[in-house]
């Protein structure tokens, strides 16, 4: 496996013009990829990070919706690669080289792009979606795709069946060949032996490359909605091609397998507060493992006021995350993760929020279960969260009761 990384014999794509719909307002202004997690994050970079990590440098992003914030973000902190030494990290927009459209779906993202394939002449492609958070060496998935012979290897994770109508469900024998693929199905196929339990797609794929040019070139001409679950994939098992399924190994070294999709501002909102428990399920310190992504040239955080008579106010962070830059000034955050240059003032009460970069939260306030976008002014005295039918008249408000305030709002008491 090593030689075919040093031969520059692999290209991976990574896939990041998810539209996010899901977690609009977040997405109003960028796409999912660069939408901020767990403080100093963006979801992209868990991604990059796998690749890093599994010594992958041969690496082309491929940007479509509202890109200026994901672009910017790639362009200053994962600018590292030594083009000299064949490493890159190319960022390619949506060009209509091959066509007059935009991009249709995964498949014609890579099919829009087959030139780069054409002149780079890699023997495989790795393909990876840029909006999920988890650890797997990508290594050792390369591996198992040359040791079976295989034409197309898919990663798959063990899901509850309830949750395939999230997933495609893939169906497999016990060498672990596929023998069917369905599309988030309301009754997947499940695990034999195992019948409240399936095997869902990861969206990470490898291809041989000559196969994958054959059958995009394909699917271009057809009339399909191009993408590699619904299309690609099902018909190469069906024409006969060797699909495997590589059964995901988790670098997060945890008992539960961690793979979060978080596409819901929901799902968003309790990923991230798992990391601020004891004994989180995804592992940020992990030295062997390390997270990159864009350090902004910050000071570090800094807590004033500890005025312990009756009355007196006090900067204090308990049970949080808190980035550089912030300035917790007699306020208090509990349960709560904050991104660089948060300022919390005098008197102010912050719990289970997550609050990004460059919001400054005003005196008196009072903040519970919120999701505060960048560059937001809570005027002195404000309530969020805790009046959810008077916090619905001005916010987003989700299923489970948080409320997401959009980027730069200037609010009003």
């Amino acid at each position: 496996m090593e030689t075919v990384l040093r031969n520059n014999k692999l290209l991976t794509f990574v896939l990041a013009g998810g539209r996010g719909e899901r977690l609009y307002p977040l997405t109003k202004d960028r796409a999912k990829p660069a939408v901020p997690f767990g403080g100093s994050y963006r979801i992209i970079d868990f991604t990059l990070s796998n690749c890093t990590n599994s010594n992958i440098r041969r690496i082309i992003v491929l940007p479509q919706y509202k890109s200026i914030s994901l672009n910017r973000h790639l362009l200053q902190g994962w600018n590292f690669y030594r083009y000299e030494l064949g490493e890159f990290l190319e960022i390619i927009p949506p060009q209509q080289r091959v066509s007059s459209s935009w991009y249709r779906g995964t498949a014609d993202a890579i099919f829009q792009n087959i030139y780069t394939i054409e002149h780079d002449k890699p023997d495989l492609i790795l393909i990876l979606s840029g909006d999920h958070i988890y650890k797997m060496d990508y290594r050792k998935m390369l591996q198992y795709h040359l040791e079976t012979g295989a034409d197309l290897t898919v990663a798959g994770i063990e899901i509850d069946a309830s949750q395939s109508r999230h997933f495609g469900i893939i169906g497999m024998d016990d060498r672990n060949r596929m023998t069917g693929f369905q599309e988030k199905p309301k009754k997947p196929v499940c695990i034999p032996g195992k019948p409240d339990k399936a095997i869902g797609s990861m969206g990470i794929y490898v291809f041989n490359t000559e196969i994958l040019v054959k059958v995009l070139s394909k699917d271009a001409k057809s009339d399909t909605s191009h993408d590699f679950g619904k299309d690609v994939i099902p018909y190469l098992h069906k024409h006969g091609s060797k699909v495997y399924i590589y059964p995901f190994v988790d670098e997060n070294k945890k008992q539960t397998l961690y793979w979060r999709d978080v596409g819901t501002l929901d799902s968003y909102y309790e990923a991230n507060m798992d990391l601020v428990k004891v004994d989180p399920l995804f592992n940020l310190y992990d030295e062997q493992w390390p997270i990159r992504t864009y350090q902004p040239q910050a000071p570090p955080m800094k807590t004033v006021f500890a005025q312990m008579k009756k009355g007196g106010r006090m900067g204090v962070a308990l049970d949080s995350i808190v980035s550089g830059g912030c300035i917790i000034s007699g306020g208090r955050v509990e349960r709560s993760i904050l991104s660089p240059y948060v300022r919390i003032n005098s008197y102010s009460d912050v719990r289970e929020s997550i609050i990004m970069e460059g919001v400054n939260i005003g005196r008196y306030a009072k903040i519970k279960r919120a999701i505060i976008d960048k560059g937001v002014f809570i005027p002195e005295g404000s309530q969020v969260g805790y009046d959810l039918d008077e916090d619905r008249k001005k916010f987003t408000v989700t299923d489970s009761g948080i409320v997401v305030i959009p980027k730069e709002l200037k609010m009003s008491i």
